[in-house]
């Protein structure tokens, strides 16, 4: 029961972890985006992509040296490839909700285009925690136990305690 808790509880630290990186690049994506719109006269969903791009790289740094911080780090340009993958993926599923919105449905008012940028975001970022925690930021495996015992000849071997 208590090994079961216990994960429970990490992987509530974990999500509360990412939430607070995601909170943050909910923020900077945006602001970006919101910023974008009011300088340039790019359309919405190209705007929207910016913004997109500057979050991830946000994101990266925070979920590298916050969130997932104690994962496995031997493998970086792996884990930076798969991290842009599944960013895109993101990027896209994001962006897709907004170019709906906007292209689909004509919702293209600053406050729909706001509305529909966060529900993008909201819907990219369960498969983003996902993808994130399974395939980029894995865990490192953990070390079974070493029992040291004597044998029958008086000699001491290791062996691997289940």
């Amino acid at each position: 029961m208590e090994r079961g808790s216990s994960g429970l509880r990490r992987l509530f630290r974990e999500a509360a972890k990412f939430g607070a990186v995601g909170g943050a690049g909910v923020l900077v994506n945006l602001g970006v985006f919101n910023l974008v719109r009011q300088v340039t006269d790019l359309q919405v969903v190209r705007a929207s992509v910016i913004a997109t791009i500057v979050a991830i790289v946000f994101n990266y740094v925070g979920f590298r040296y916050f969130t997932y911080r104690d994962r496995d780090k031997s493998g970086r340009t792996r884990e930076m490839s798969l991290f842009l993958l599944y960013s895109a993926i993101g990027l896209v599923i994001e962006n897709g909700v907004l170019y709906t919105a906007t292209y689909g449905f004509g919702w293209d008012s600053p406050l729909q285009s706001n509305i529909f940028k966060f529900l993008g975001i909201g819907v990219a970022t369960l498969f983003r925690f996902w993808s994130y925690r399974t395939w980029v930021f894995r865990a490192i495996p953990a070390r079974e136990p070493v029992a040291r015992g004597a044998s029958s000849d008086g000699s001491r071997r290791t062996q691997r305690v289940p």
